[in-house]
């Protein structure tokens, strides 16, 4: 099978050779998809590429690949960026030698199904924050690693603040399948709760089951009564349930809910206090991000 990948350039030729795949036109294709598996890591790519086959099969939508990678030779950033980029080679290996791992693990994968024939592994080099933006801005559902290689968390950051998409991030360990079988929502009225629930609408309409969780509603029930409301305005069905946590964190006593309660897939809002102030007070977002055993579905 002939596979091109593009880099991204819109000056670049396109190719001459007969039956080859323009670099153009698989694209397109990725840039149009309902669902993007974003594969920036190798480690990733496997777990990215089932939760983004189940969530593009859930809606009965399309579903695209890409690789993005820094590339400090196609990069136009400070002496200082270009050279840690440089540094990163030593244990990572070249842009080309992550781009040749990602597309092997792409291949294997797609190998095991007949019905994956027809996908193609889009590639963009060079300017991280470019090639996100190039790959993913039309782009409903972005499925990406969180944890990872550096291009990994720079990825997931300007997915997330840059191109404010719904973002999915598989789990640390191997996916379980199920995707849609119980989205939990964790849930309080803040404007990055709604856009998540919002954006994730189609999604979901087509889960078997929802919840959506309210932890430490206030003594008006107002976190409840929100929720509801919610539900009601986009024609969806759930429970809404109310707990305190205790002793507990807030981020332990959602993982603890959904563990109970046999949850596939966690939505929230992401990063309310913004990414860098998280980072340093341990928020919502921060723990379960590094705690959960599930899917997580968010927006900022």
């Amino acid at each position: 099978m002939n596979n091109a990948l593009s880099n991204g350039d819109p000056q670049r030729p396109p190719p001459q050779q007969a039956g080859v795949i323009f670099a153009d036109h698989v694209h397109e294709v990725a840039v149009h998809a309902d669902v993007l598996a974003l594969l920036p890591d190798p480690a990733t790519a496997r777990s990215c590429l089932d939760i983004a086959e189940a969530a593009a099969g859930a809606i009965n939508g399309t579903m695209a690949a890409a690789h993005v990678g820094a590339d400090p030779e196609k990069m136009i950033a400070a002496a200082e960026e270009i050279d840690l980029q440089m540094l990163r080679e030593h244990d990572e290996g070249s842009p080309l030698q992550r781009l040749e791992r990602v597309t092997r693990a792409f291949e294997d994968w797609k190998q095991e199904r007949p019905d994956r024939k027809s996908l193609v592994l889009d590639d963009c080099r060079g300017d991280l924050n470019r090639c996100v933006t190039s790959e993913c801005h039309e782009t409903a559902l972005v499925v990406a690693p969180c944890h990872g290689n550096m291009d990994a968390r720079d990825t997931f950051h300007d997915i997330l603040f840059n191109e404010h998409k719904l973002a999915l991030v598989p789990p640390p360990g191997q996916y379980a399948g199920d995707l849609l079988g119980h989205m939990v929502i964790g849930w309080k009225p803040h404007d990055h709760a709604q856009r998540a629930v919002v954006a994730a609408r189609r999604w979901l309409a087509a889960a078997d089951r929802i919840t959506v969780l309210c932890v430490n509603d206030k003594p008006d029930g107002s976190d409840q009564f929100t929720a509801r409301e919610l539900l009601k305005q986009l024609g969806l069905d759930g429970d809404v349930i109310a707990i305190s946590s205790g002793s507990r964190s807030v981020g332990e006593t959602i993982l603890d809910f959904a563990k109970t309660a046999k949850a596939t897939c966690l939505l929230i809002g992401a990063f309310k206090h913004g990414y860098f102030l998280e980072l340093l007070l341990g928020r919502v977002t921060r723990y379960l991000l590094s705690h959960s055993p599930l899917p997580m579905m968010m927006k900022h």
